[in-house]
């Protein structure tokens, strides 16, 4: 929040006065002025420099992710261990998008906006313990009955290991030990959701990095055993470190919540009108939300069918592909969310309508040339990060293949984390669920109908085009139902993105050398290529987009 000028400062440190007085607590020396968005001063807030903020915490999450892919690519390569070990991870990070970023964060943070309107510290906080008690309770009985019932598990998500019984035992396993992950991590989105709400987003988007430095070091840890070719024991480290990374990325939430002064206890209650409303909310928002996740889950199920190998090359593929969306569409749904909330709550329709409109502009003038770079690179980019080590030629060239698909649907997945929120800040979570049932129908038809002859590149291009049919049906929802109305400035931005993306593949295309060069040239020389290739790409889109008229300024809001 801006700091108050000089008069603000002293009305609250007169409130804050009268309310020690009265025998109050004063919680923090703006607190009179804190607990709502009313004036304009306050309320007006940098939505670019907020999204920046994520951007940059989410960078340095998504680079130690791929330095993490790294590790593992070269400790596991495309091994079945690999295969069981990134499925049985799939499980607890399922039921975490429901619980927690899926359904929750969409449900809980409209309603958390209304309360911070209300100027009422003791409500809010009342709020906040019956949410923390009630999720609390959920997340324990459903991580008790995922480790007990974790054979059932396998048997849903993994059901093509049924034919492998040392496979299908190391995934049971595996699961038991990474369930409550769920509980862990839940908690943690929970207390982020509370942080981006008090705008404060540098803390929450830092958290995965954790994650990944956790991996990271069970991977080195046990780096003998994969030499000795050990690979069950690999996978086992590796769910250690999912385990204690749970616990440390939640502690690592409390030091923040203590200082903007929303640290509770929780207290179960199922009556609170605040915690029921978000009850009937989570419930549509648990499907509408995660519908990406699903089609991945339905595509790494599929794979599982497959030949040996095919579930990491599509793991592979999705983290790439992860890098681009977690640095602009994760930073700009962060944001989005509690802002869109907050000028709802405060009946600003044609702020409202900007700040949307702004997002996809943003959306789209990073997000096209991303998708063709991922794409055009697509050998490049796996061949310098993950052809070493266990990761052979040909595991390369699968993977690169899904990639390339892949790229259909990133600039889709793009709009679907920036227009969702047009829906979830208004507290309607039944539309978007509607629209992603459509997506996961399209997803479960084409993936039958394409990976028994397509393989692992038939169930990317179903997500793909699950991806564009869930974005299509948001953003023509918005129009239709009046909550958004594009004009020539999204029309500006999508001419400028596809040209200055053209120009940008001319000029890759002569930068790049062909796959034959990729498999022959040591890492240094491949590093160094690769180097010169996205730095060049970049600065010519750049420049086609400054030549097109577009400034600095144009890529700030407001709101």
């Amino acid at each position: 929040m801006p700091r108050p000028c000089h008069w603000q400062q002293l009305l609250a440190e007169e409130s804050c006065r009268q309310a020690e007085n009265g025998g109050r607590r004063c919680e923090g020396r703006w607190a009179a002025i804190s607990m709502s968005d009313s004036g304009e001063a306050a309320a007006s807030r940098d939505v670019a420099a907020q999204g920046g903020v994520v951007a940059s915490m989410t960078a340095l999450s998504r680079i130690s992710g791929l330095l993490r892919d790294i590790v593992l690519s070269h400790v596991l390569g495309a091994t079945g261990a690999a295969d069981t070990f990134f499925l049985a991870f799939r499980i607890p990070n399922f039921f975490r998008r429901l619980f927690a970023e899926g359904a929750f964060a969409q449900a809980f943070v409209p309603v958390l906006a209304e309360y911070r309107q209300r100027d009422n510290r003791a409500a809010l906080k009342a709020f906040l313990a019956a949410i923390g008690g009630n999720l609390g309770v959920v997340l324990l009985a459903v991580t008790v009955a995922g480790v007990v019932g974790a054979w059932a598990l396998v048997a849903v998500f993994m059901f093509g290991f049924f034919d492998d019984p040392p496979k299908f035992a190391l995934a049971v396993d595996l699961t038991r030990i990474m369930f409550p992950y769920l509980a862990l991590i839940s908690l943690t989105a929970f207390a982020g959701a509370v942080l981006n709400a008090s705008h404060r987003y540098a803390v929450p988007a830092f958290t995965p990095v954790l994650l990944n430095a956790s991996l990271i070091a069970a991977a080195l840890w046990a780096a003998d055993a994969a030499a000795a070719g050990d690979f069950a024991s690999v996978a086992y480290a590796l769910a250690w470190g999912v385990f204690a990374a749970g616990v440390a990325q939640f502690l690592f939430q409390l030091p923040s919540l203590a200082r903007v002064g929303l640290l509770t206890v929780p207290k179960p209650d199922w009556r609170h009108a605040g915690a029921r409303k978000v009850g009937r909310l989570v419930v549509p928002a648990a499907f509408a939300a995660s519908a990406g996740q699903v089609n991945a889950l339905i595509g790494s199920q599929l794979a599982s069918l497959l030949e040996e190998g095919s579930v990491s090359w599509l793991y592979y593929a999705d983290r790439l592909m992860e890098l681009p969306i977690g640095i602009v569409a994760i930073a700009l749904g962060t944001v989005l969310l509690p802002t869109l909330s907050r000028l709802h709550s405060a009946g600003k329709a044609t702020e409202f309508n900007d700040t949307l409109d702004w997002g996809l502009r943003i959306g789209l003038l990073l997000g096209v040339p991303a998708a063709a770079a991922l794409a055009l690179l697509a050998h490049p980019l796996l061949a310098t990060l993950f052809q070493h080590g266990e990761m052979q030629p040909r595991d390369v060239d699968r993977t690169a293949a899904a990639l390339r698909i892949f790229a259909i649907g990133l600039v889709p997945l793009v709009l679907v984390k920036i227009a969702a929120p047009g829906y979830f800040s208004r507290q309607d979570t039944t539309t978007p669920l509607k629209f992603a049932v459509a997506s996961v129908a399209t997803n479960i038809a084409l993936g039958l109908a394409t990976f028994w002859w397509l393989g692992h590149v038939g169930l990317a291009l179903a997500t793909s085009m699950a991806a564009i049919v869930n974005a299509g049906l948001l953003i023509r929802g918005l129009i239709v139902g009046g909550d958004y109305r594009p004009g020539r400035p999204l029309a500006r931005a999508m001419a400028v993105a596809a040209t200055g993306t053209a120009i940008m593949v001319a000029a890759l295309w002569l930068l790049v050398p062909g796959p034959d060069y990729w498999l022959a040239a040591g890492l240094g020389e491949r590093i160094g290529t690769l180097a010169l290739a996205v730095l060049g790409g970049l600065a010519v889109y750049t420049a086609a987009v400054y030549a097109a008229g577009v400034r600095p300024r144009d890529l700030r809001h407001r709101a």
